[in-house]
Formats: structure tokens, C-alpha cells, sequence
């Protein structure tokens, strides 16, 4: 059994111990992992504007699902029979973003979600879920790519600071598709997510990347996996976070697996973090596995460091007062992924909100 085959098969109750869960502060997790939660099912999860032609999103039962390689999710799918379904109808083609909201939930329990995305044969789609306030939410987030289907999903976590969000965002992505993912995390105490991706068909593809920014105390976790099984799929991983404030943590893991009939496969990773005080913590962990030498290429690469105090005095050196070059120097580091949103008044929002988070670290 491979090192990736075997992170799949964490089912039981985390210690802390298993390869999974190495980083997680487990006690920190409200219950959601060993089952001391209390769990409900409030269906937070609304449309925020008029769905056009061709989308439907209804709340659906859905028959025992299997288990699957994360404790959390399986505690999900053993408390809930229904599902959000937001479903985008085949050969559609909607210029407008469908947003879906999660309105805060409190933190006294846990809301335990199922929500699944489909994009219909040769549809194309933005989706964008806005996380805010505060709330314990454990989710089981499922897209079901069709054939030929073009599906962006943006995901912003602007969650407030009492925030435990953990969630698993799983596409299976079919022949001649392709899946794109934003992740966006700067808000809430503890956030642990699962990009995974499983292509079942040649000629898919996935586009996975994110940024994250965590002050004084916060833990963010990004943990991938995308799973090359079948022949020409191409897939590409970017995630940036920054790091400021006592104790700030971020961990991010990317796990590619290139299987024996996976020829043709075209993959790359990266990581890239910026530590900008003492104190901050940036575990960056980027994993390749290979089985078979007919691939297009297959790379990875990880990254941290300092502030660049060659950019700040170039800035300075040109008038700018040194809070307004660190800002600078950072919406710089994040544009790259921020700038692929496409929707100005969410790019606008979310580096004002690192602006924010960067002036309450003092740095």
C-alpha cells in the first residue's frame, strides 16, 4: 500500500497521531471529530439572488451514503439523509455567479451539512458560497462535473472569530471537464479544508487554489488531494497564505497521486507562504507520488519566508509611508489569485479584509 493510499483510510476517531490529523488541534475542533457535539441540521445555506433559467438549487432526501477518508465528513453522513442540491442543467450556460449564502448559526452546536453541486453535461457555471459570522459547521461539499462542463466554485470563509469550520470539497470531474476552485480563508478560529478531486474520465481537468491569512491565534488548514487515475487529465494547485500575530498557524498539505493507468497526466503544485512576525507558523507539505513514467510532466514546490524588505524600501524610497508599502507589498503577493475571482466587488471586499486583518496584527 502506497503513503497516499494510506491517508485514505482514516475512519475512526482522530488522536492526533494518524498522518490526517497530525497538524489539527483536535481539542479545538468543538466535538465535531470524536463525536461530543451536539449536531442539527438548520439548512443555513440559501440563494442570495434570483436563479436563472436553466439552475435549481432544493433541499432533497438522499439515500446512506459510504464512508468516506475523513472522520468528520463521516459523522455527516451518519447524522443527515438530506441534502442543499444546487443543480445546473445541462447544456446551460449562466453568465451570472449563483451566490449562496450561510448565515451564522451560533456556536452552542454543531451544523452538520450536505450540499452537492451539479453542473449538467456541457454547462458552464460560476458558484460562489459566502461563509460569514459565527457558527460550528461540519460539511460534506460533493460537485458532480458532467461531460464537458465548465464549473468555477468560489468559496470565502469571512467567518467570525468564534468560527470552527471543517469540510470536505469533493468533484469528480468527467471526461473533457473542468473543475475550478477559489478558496478564500481569513476569517474564524479554527478552519480545516478538503480540496479533493477524482477524475474518472480522460481529458478532465482541475485548476485548485487559495489564499489564506491568519493572525494571532488562528488555524488554517488546507489539505488536498487529487487523484490521477485515469489517462490525459491535467491538474494545477496554487495556494498563498500570509502569517502575522503570536501563534498564528496555517498548514497546508498537497497530495497528487499519478496512478499506473494515469498516462498522458500533466500536474503541478504550489505553495507559498509569507511570515510577516515572530511567533507565526507555516507548515507547507507537497506530495507526488508517481507509478507510471508516461506523463506530460509532474512537478511540486513549497515556499516560506520573510517579508521582503527589498520591495518595502524600493516602495519607501518613492514617498510611500511604510504601513501603506507592507500593504502593498501584500496585495501584491495575493493578487495573482485574488485577481482570477472576476467579480470586482468580492476582489475589492476581500483584500480590504486582509488590509484589515494585517492593521489589527500591527504589522
Amino acid at each position: 500500500m502506497t503513503t497516499l493510499q494510506s491517508n485514505l483510510l482514516e475512519n475512526h476517531t482522530p488522536t492526533g497521531r494518524e498522518e490526517a490529523w497530525r497538524f489539527t488541534p483536535l481539542k479545538r475542533l468543538g466535538g465535531m471529530h470524536d463525536g461530543t457535539a451536539t449536531p442539527v441540521t438548520r439548512n443555513s445555506l440559501v440563494a442570495k439572488n434570483a436563479l436563472s433559467q436553466g439552475v435549481t438549487f432544493t433541499h432533497e432526501e438522499s439515500a446512506p451514503l459510504t464512508q468516506t477518508d475523513d472522520a468528520i465528513v463521516n459523522r455527516v453522513r451518519d447524522f443527515t439523509n438530506s441534502a442543499a442540491v444546487l443543480s445546473i442543467a445541462a447544456n446551460s450556460e449562466i453568465a451570472e455567479p449563483i451566490f449562496l449564502g450561510r448565515a451564522s448559526g451560533g456556536t452552542h452546536d454543531a451544523e452538520f451539512s450536505r450540499v452537492l453541486i451539479k453542473a449538467g453535461v456541457n454547462s458552464k457555471a460560476t458558484v460562489v458560497i459566502e461563509n460569514t459570522g459565527d457558527t460550528h459547521l461540519a460539511e460534506d461539499l460533493e460537485f458532480q462535473v458532467s461531460a464537458g462542463a465548465h464549473l468555477t466554485f468560489i468559496s470565502l470563509q469571512e467567518w467570525g472569530a468564534k468560527t470552527i469550520h471543517a469540510a470536505r470539497h469533493h468533484a469528480v470531474v468527467d471526461r473533457d471537464a473542468t473543475f475550478k476552485s477559489i478558496v478564500i480563508t481569513i476569517g474564524g478560529d479554527v478552519v480545516r479544508l478538503l480540496p479533493t478531486v477524482d477524475f474518472i474520465a480522460p481529458g478532465a481537468s482541475c485548476d485548485l487554489s487559495g489564499v489564506y491569512f491568519a493572525t494571532a491565534g488562528q488555524f488554517f488548514e488546507h489539505r488536498m488531494f487529487v487523484d490521477h487515475k485515469v489517462p490525459h487529465a491535467k491538474s494545477r494547485v496554487n495556494y498563498k497564505g500570509a502569517l502575522a500575530g503570536d501563534k498564528a498557524h496555517t498548514v497546508w498539505i498537497g497530495d497528487v497521486f499519478i496512478r499506473a493507468a494515469a498516462e498522458g497526466t500533466d500536474t503541478y503544485e504550489l505553495n507559498r507562504n509569507l511570515l510577516l512576525s515572530d511567533g507565526a507558523r507555516a507548515d507547507s507539505v507537497p506530495n507526488l507520488e508517481i507509478e507510471t513514467g508516461e506523463i506530460v510532466g509532474a512537478g511540486h514546490a513549497s515556499t516560506t519566508g520573510r517579508f521582503d524588505d527589498e520591495q518595502l524600501f524600493y516602495l519607501m524610497s518613492r514617498g510611500i509611508n511604510v504601513e501603506d508599502a507592507r500593504r502593498l507589498v501584500i496585495r501584491g503577493f495575493f493578487n495573482e489569485i485574488v485577481s482570477e475571482i472576476n467579480i470586482e466587488e468580492i476582489q475589492d471586499r476581500i483584500m480590504n479584509r486582509i488590509d484589515e486583518e494585517l492593521a489589527k496584527a500591527g504589522k
